[in-house]
């Protein structure tokens, strides 16, 4: 009987792909996460010489940014174009922040160190602004209203994938002369809702006022 060779040196085959190192990737990173990914770990996924991903992706950072296009693509909402402006704008974070649950490890990083993680053909950007363009946002403010509320909607993300949300909702507020009972278990489903009505109140505000 023929003695096959040792792991790792048998030839692949199926060939190495972007696609396909950035699925590997995303799968050790929804794992372990991105501090533990390393371009040799990744290969050992694959099976592959860690010299061969060099011929497809410079460094880890360009696998980052592959994995995080890879997963933007893949963020899917309802569109109600005859519903409320409110409605739609609740329903399109509601719909980002399951994506967002779905790969946390992978979004709490892209939020806190990749400027740009949303790019202007991203479905969740393209839905946001055809809904504040149905608001009757002024187009010269478009830009930067869209920018506000990504900011806000990612911020509080960040915060709840990394924990610090459901901490700092558990603080005490500062008091003189009086106890207080410690706060209610945090329900990050709560403080998101509170997060969408301070975003939709504003808008609501600026609207009125510019109208």
């Amino acid at each position: 009987m023929e003695k096959k060779p040792p792991r790792g040196t048998r030839k692949r085959e199926v060939p190495l792909t972007e696609a396909g190192i950035y699925a590997a990737a995303l799968r050790l990173i929804d794992a372990d996460g991105v501090e533990a990914l390393t371009m040799r770990k990744l290969a050992t996924s694959l099976d592959a010489n860690p010299m061969s991903l060099y011929h497809h992706v410079p460094n880890k950072d360009a696998v980052l940014r592959g994995v995080a296009r890879m997963v933007g693509t893949q963020f899917r909402t309802v569109t109600l174009e005859d519903a409320p402006w409110q409605e739609r704008i609740r329903l399109l974070a509601t719909d980002f922040r399951t994506l967002a649950h779905r790969h946390p490890k992978l979004m709490a990083y892209s939020f806190s160190h990749q400027a740009d993680f949303i790019q202007p053909e991203d479905p969740f950007w393209v839905s946001l602004a055809a809904i504040l363009d149905a608001a009757g946002v002024p187009h010269s403010e478009l830009p930067q209203i869209a920018a506000l509320v990504c900011a806000v909607i990612t911020g509080v993300l960040t915060a709840e994938l990394n924990g610090a949300l459901n901490q700092w909702s558990s603080l005490k507020p500062p008091t003189v002369g009086e106890d207080v009972l410690a706060p209610p278990d945090s329900d990050e489903n709560g403080v998101f809702r509170l997060a969408l009505d301070t975003i939709i109140t504003g808008l609501e505000s600026r609207l009125a006022t510019d109208g």
